[in-house]
């Protein structure tokens, strides 16, 4: 019997330059599936790339790249292309520029005409300024248009090619065929304002795309480029992309770990806050994992590497948030799709319009021509192309000057759909920082026993330390107006604690686990300790040592507090009909205590705890196969997949840069309260598109059959063209009299941020 053993799969990712809409993703992808071996293909508009799965074989990259290149577009390395990516938020708007500058003058006159004002230019000057436009910088839509058609398929790029060329060949054949010193209406102006307009729209996309890496690469600076390799030699900075599994691994204090891997020497704390969200740093023993990108807070420790590369768990999460970043429908990629059908159908009825004028009505060639252009020129596609950019333009505006950035339009056409929002605890609902919530001293103490005089002592005892718990003392301790001392002799124990004298008296603070090992009795405050874990709080423990030994003094609690308006904000989205969840990486305790301080209900399902961030992502995928539309409001590096997975991601202001580049929404200044005014202006600006849409096709479908009967001059077509183009950018600029709901408070934070920066 004979066995066919599988050819093992291989994974590439490749480049692709040239990609102008949505249609030239499946173009490129059916491209690749037609090569031979190849079992997958998935093409990401954002990263202007291609991952592709297949069997090994000889020369496949080759092939692979010849695929594309056949396809019309321009294979690149995809590292490459991200590595020299140009940031700025200008780069590229140099053609939208010249285009404004060489279309304005052409535009005047339109304006003009609707004071009875006739501003008409030469035909000579019109001509010099509208054929750069044309066929410079409007190049690229020949180009895209061209291959369209190869692939006998249609999209905005043929449709602005078509209507646009036939503007300016009418404008040249009214020109040249004009008796000498006459006045000729010209249609110069429409061709060029609509190319200058489509490559402002282009523009903005790529902006979005940009903006859409960039978390990628916020994501790769999180893993150091050096380590220190333990060898027979000693201590040697190698590369990291040299470590291999099994590696000894030195990591100093304030390091970041470079790979993962398990504690060998030493004990430390490590802030984990990029993997599970929590805000304090975690105690690592010896046996422990480290996982590669954290920080070790502490001290010095060997680890030994587990896994490198690809195989690590930030890698991981690299690879959720560019698996979720792929591009998405957008309403832009619905009128991509009318065009598919409108640019044949408007191209057989000019043509039905010549030759019916022409053999069945019997009218000379040159009336009937015009009136087949007259088709062409109604048909004209500068209405479709400012309907969407148009109105998302003066909603981001807007959005913008009231704390709402909207770095992508697709989120801005997907968020009003938003059924269910799912946020992040620590750092987006609450504070993110601990605070001391309690001191409970041991019961019998007597006078020396008294809250303050504990506070003072442990505060004094802490003023030296980083730790976010200590701080959390000192800052309690300051705000009660206690005096404190310089500690001397101060032991720091990683992950468990510190020892020193304040006034003569030598102190311990630190851990229940701690204290335990020392022989510190706990019985006193046992019950309190169990109690306030049980509520979701952090339990440290104040000792004093002195000649009878270990004496347990005070119960410390820690426990973040919620953002003030988290609760009435989500009463608000509950009252518009919106399901709330809350998801955390904490302990569950904590996280369903501060749920019934929100007013959110755990009993419900509205709370998940213990969550990794790939089981954020994993949780929004689920909600998405329920049917719900899902936003996710967040502001940590851990929160990255969930918002890139989800249908609209919201981040918060005062978060990582990483989660703002992830979302498609920021809010500023963190307000909770703007989710509700993002989801408001959301509807509002698809209404207006919806609209601009609507206006957009009126025109051509009531226009188009009038010009074909011969009731619309190209004049009178002309005309009715500019005024479509008119009627939408009005119609969108009523977006600039939006208010959020509570526009009087985010009005007077508004005000109040524009003074200070004045």
């Amino acid at each position: 019997m004979n066995t066919t053993t599988p050819s093992p799969s291989c994974t590439l990712d490749i480049g692709i330059g040239g990609m102008t809409c949505a249609s030239c993703v499946s173009r490129v992808e059916r491209a690749l599936k037609k090569v031979p071996g190849v079992t997958q293909a998935s093409v990401n508009i954002a990263t202007e790339s291609a991952r592709i799965t297949f069997e090994a074989s000889e020369q496949m990259e080759a092939r692979l790249r010849r695929a594309v290149r056949n396809a019309g577009y321009e294979p690149r390395d995809a590292a490459q292309m991200q590595a020299h990516q140009d940031d700025s938020p200008w780069a590229g708007f140099a053609p939208v520029a010249v285009g404004l500058l060489l279309s304005a003058p052409l535009a005047l006159p339109m304006l003009g005409d609707l004071f009875g004002q006739h501003w008409m230019l030469g035909a000579w000057l019109q001509f010099l300024l509208a054929t750069p436009v044309q066929f410079v910088l409007g190049a690229r839509f020949y180009k895209a248009g061209w291959h369209s058609l190869k692939a006998l398929s249609g999209n905005m790029d043929l449709l602005v090619a078509i209507g646009t060329t036939a503007g300016w060949m009418l404008s040249m054949w009214l020109w040249l065929s004009a008796p000498a010193g006459s006045v000729v209406h010209l249609y110069f102006e429409g061709s060029a304002v609509v190319v200058t307009l489509v490559l402002l729209g282009k523009w903005l996309e790529a902006r979005a795309k940009r903006q859409a890496t960039s978390a990628i690469r916020a994501l790769h600076a999180l893993q150091p480029e050096v380590a220190h390799l333990l060898g027979l030699d000693g201590e040697v900075d190698v590369p990291v992309a040299e470590v291999l599994v099994g590696d000894q691994l030195v990591v100093k204090p304030g390091e970041r770990i470079p790979a993962d891997g398990v504690l060998l020497q030493g004990r430390t704390q490590v802030d984990e806050s990029m993997l599970t969200g929590e805000a304090l740093p975690v105690a690592k023993d010896q046996g422990e994992r480290l996982t590669g990108g954290s920080i070790n807070v502490d001290a010095r420790v060997v680890l030994q590497v587990s896994a490198v590369g690809s195989e690590t768990v930030l890698s991981s999460i690299i690879r959720l948030v560019e698996d979720a970043q792929a591009a998405k429908a957008p309403i832009q990629r619905l009128v991509d799709q009318v065009a598919a059908v409108f640019v044949p159908v408007v191209l057989v009825l000019a043509l039905a319009t010549l030759l019916g004028w022409l053999w069945v009505a019997g009218v000379p060639f040159e009336q009937a021509m015009i009136r087949a252009v007259a088709v062409l020129v109604i048909a004209c596609p500068c209405a479709l192309g400012l309907a969407t950019p148009a109105a998302i333009m003066a909603g981001t505006g807007v959005a913008a000057r009231f704390g709402i950035l909207i770095k992508d339009a697709q989120a801005l056409e997907r968020a009003h759909q938003v059924d269910t929002v799912v946020f992040d605890k620590t750092g987006t609902l609450t504070m993110g920082q601990p605070r001391l919530l309690a001191l409970l001293p041991t019961p019998g103490m007597g006078p020396h026993g008294s809250e303050d005089l504990l506070l003072a002592a442990a505060a004094s005892l802490q003023s030296g330390s980083e730790h976010p718990l200590a701080r959390a003392v000192v800052a309690a301790a300051k705000a009660k107006g206690l005096a404190m001392v310089a500690p001397d002799a101060v032991r720091a124990v990683p992950g468990r604690g510190a020892e020193g004298e304040v006034g003569g008296v030598t102190y311990l603070s630190g851990s229940a686990r701690w204290m335990a090992e020392l022989g510190v009795a706990l019985d006193a405050l046992a019950p309190q300790a169990a109690a306030l874990q049980a509520e979701g709080a952090t339990v440290s423990l104040l000792a004093r040592r002195d000649a009878a030994g270990l004496r347990l003094l005070a119960l410390l609690a820690f426990g973040d507090e919620p953002k003030p308006g988290a609760r009435e904000a989500l009463a608000g989205l509950r009252a518009r009909g919106i399901r709330l969840l809350m998801l955390s990486g904490d302990n569950r305790g904590a996280v369903e205590a501060m749920a019934h301080r929100l007013g959110l209900r755990p009993e419900a399902g509205e709370v998940m705890a213990e969550v990794l961030p790939g089981e954020k992502a994993a949780y929004i995928e689920a909600l998405r196969r329920e049917g719900c539309t899902v936003a996710m409001v967040g502001d940590g590096i851990n929160d990255a997949p969930a918002l890139a997975a989800a249908d609209v991601g919201l981040a918060m202001g005062s978060g990582t840069d990483v989660a703002m580049h992830a979302a498609g929404i920021t809010l500023m200044r963190g307000d909770l309260a703007l989710v509700a005014a993002a989801l408001d202006i959301s509807h509002r600006t698809v209404v207006k598109i919806r609209q601009n849409l609507f206006w957009a096709f009126a025109y051509n479908v009531a226009g188009i059959p009038l010009a074909a009967l011969g009731y619309l001059s190209p004049v009178v077509a002309g005309a009715a063209m500019a005024m479509s183009s008119v009627s939408v950018m009005s119609n969108a600029l009523l977006l600039k009299r939006w208010r959020p709901a509570d526009g009087a408070a985010l009005q007077a934070a508004s005000a109040s941020e524009r003074h200070s920066v004045g």
